[in-house]
């Protein structure tokens, strides 16, 4: 089962590291597999959530989703996003983009690192909502429970998550961003740069969140009439009806996770800008990374273990946290690309194991009492 689902993910794992190799050396082999892994631990919650609308699909609609939407997950953000981000930044067109990237790599990179500051912006910013719109909402499992809890409270007051995204743009604006990092170790005023590229990161962000909202709302809309012409075809004896609008909710729920998708492979194209600005590498680790959460989406499906470890998702967003605020400290200062790629690493582990002590506690509760307590369940550590 594992070698049938993982297979194709095993085999571009192996060729990617060999490529990387040959492109890089050792050193590029260690950037490759740190940005794979990364991607893998950031869209862990990815493969949860397409999973678990994925499995109310039918088959024909499963298969584009996993054909198609691969091919669109994996060329079209992993590949074809970090060309348009650099390209944009480094005010060029996108196939000289590419041109400088293979034939003159010492001047893509200095038109590269003289453009981090609005990438990070832009990047740090559209992460930092990711984290905050997940931290301020009231869950019914909790992880840190002495942080979730109270944030989860106040995250009842409206755009809070905004305000906050905002004041850290203005923050680190007024920081970082007055003597940002560029090429040959210069540091120059990019305030209005950052202030402009933060604001697009968060305008991208509330566009795409609309878009989610608007697709789900869709889908519980064709759920209800769907209900209700089953409903009217038991009296009449009728079920095209019934068909037509199962036809129609499953279209909207493929745009619906093509959104969801689209939004977060945002996090690892934006976070491996503070790994390495080396878009091969960049390109070769992603693939792996999304490879992989095809895969896993697809044994989620067929093993039906989404809850097994419930923690996994909380330690994500915490890394997508992290690498929202090292992003925007890189504007001014160099964080070694090793500790910036474990970070996410540790925290996925640390919630894994959470993960596995609380389901340890919970089967050990239920053979002594079998009515474990209600809180204990819900909270973490």
């Amino acid at each position: 089962m594992v070698l049938k689902t993982f297979g194709w993910s095993f085999a571009i794992t192996v060729l990617g590291l060999i490529a990387a190799v040959f492109y890089g050396g050792w050193t590029a082999f260690g950037v490759v597999a740190i940005l794979a892994i990364m991607e893998i631990s950031l869209s862990f919650d990815n493969a949860v959530v397409n999973a678990g609308i994925l499995k109310k699909m039918s088959a024909f609609w499963q298969k584009i989703f996993l054909t198609v939407g691969v091919l669109i997950a994996v060329f079209g953000m992993r590949l074809v996003f970090p060309v348009v981000i650099v390209a944009i930044s480094a005010k060029m067109g996108p196939v000289e983009a590419v041109d400088l990237a293979f034939n003159q790599p010492d001047r893509y990179q200095q038109l590269v690192t003289d453009a981090h500051p609005s990438i990070a912006a832009f990047g740090g910013m559209f992460l930092m909502m990711i984290f905050l719109d997940f931290i301020f909402e009231e869950r019914d499992i909790q992880w840190l429970r002495w942080i979730e809890r109270p944030l989860a409270k106040l995250g009842k007051v409206d755009m809070l998550s905004v305000c906050i995204a905002l004041i850290i743009l203005l923050v680190a604006s007024m920081t970082v961003a007055v003597n940002a990092h560029q090429h040959g170790g210069a540091h120059v005023d990019k305030q209005a740069t950052v202030l402009l590229a933060g604001v697009a990161g968060l305008i991208t962000y509330l566009i795409v969140g609309g878009l989610s909202s608007f697709f789900e709302n869709r889908i519980e809309e064709e759920e209800e009439r769907e209900h209700e012409a089953e409903e009217e075809a038991k009296r009449t004896g009728k079920q095209k009806p019934a068909v037509v609008l199962a036809g129609q909710a499953a279209f909207f729920m493929f745009l619906y996770l093509e959104v969801l998708d689209a939004s977060f492979s945002f996090d690892g194209v934006i976070g491996a800008f503070a790994i390495t600005n080396d878009i091969v590498m960049m390109a070769l680790g992603l693939g792996i990374g999304a490879m992989y959460v095809r895969s896993l989406t697809v044994y989620l499906v067929r093993q039906g273990t989404l809850d097994d470890y419930v923690y996994l998702e909380h330690g994500a967003h915490y890394a997508i946290g992290a690498l929202a605020v090292i992003l925007l400290v890189t504007i001014q200062y160099e964080i070694n690309e090793i500790i910036t790629g474990l970070v996410g690493v540790v925290l996925i582990a640390w919630s894994f194991f959470s993960s596995v002590r609380r389901n340890k506690r919970l089967a050990a509760e239920e053979g002594g009492s079998g009515s474990p307590d209600k809180a204990e369940v819900a909270s973490g550590v």
